[in-house]
């Protein structure tokens, strides 16, 4: 089945009300959808309370790398961590990872929490990456070879480069 069919799907059995309150959790039309990015994502269940974060990145899943791109016919990492904070969070961040970093609390790699970023020094002592983490270790990203992709924390690559985590800072999430 293509994406946009499932992506249907999903969107169907998220605006179905529930009838009554003794139906199971499983036909929660919530749940449905968590379940169904849980499968896709790779993300246990239980960290997926954000639908709306799990839908804007299946979305952009694909989309190609653009160095300084904001859309969806090219986004680098700062981008798309820009529009993802713009539309899931109604929040603006900043447009490129240093600065992005500048705007956050840094938090441990076990405290993350979905909806956190996470920031990598590439081949730099400067900042020069920028995902969204989505739990379980895994995070969103633009990466320049593959576009907008999951990736894991502890794969070799990503955990040589792991710099830190960050959480907006509280006047920030005041917005939220």
């Amino acid at each position: 089945m293509g994406k946009k069919f499932l992506l249907a799907i999903v969107v169907v059995l998220s605006s179905v009300s529930t009838q009554a309150q003794t139906k199971k959790s499983t036909e929660d039309p919530d749940n449905l959808a968590k379940d169904y990015f849980s499968q896709i994502m790779g993300v246990a269940v239980s960290a997926t309370s954000n639908v709306k974060l799990y839908q804007f990145v299946y979305d952009w899943l694909g989309t190609p790398y653009r160095l300084g791109g904001t859309s969806e016919s090219g986004i680098d990492c700062s981008g798309f961590a820009y529009q993802l904070y713009d539309k899931v969070f109604n929040t603006v961040i900043g447009n490129n990872s240093r600065n992005i970093f500048s705007k956050v609390n840094p938090v441990s790699k076990d405290e993350l929490q979905e909806g956190d970023l996470v920031f990598f020094k590439i081949n730099s002592r400067a900042i020069s990456h920028v995902g969204v983490y989505l739990g379980d270790n895994k995070f969103a990203h633009a990466s320049s070879s593959r576009g907008v992709m999951i990736s894991n924390l502890n794969a070799p690559y990503w955990k040589r480069y792991y710099y830190k985590g960050g959480r907006l800072l509280q006047s920030l999430r005041d917005k939220l």
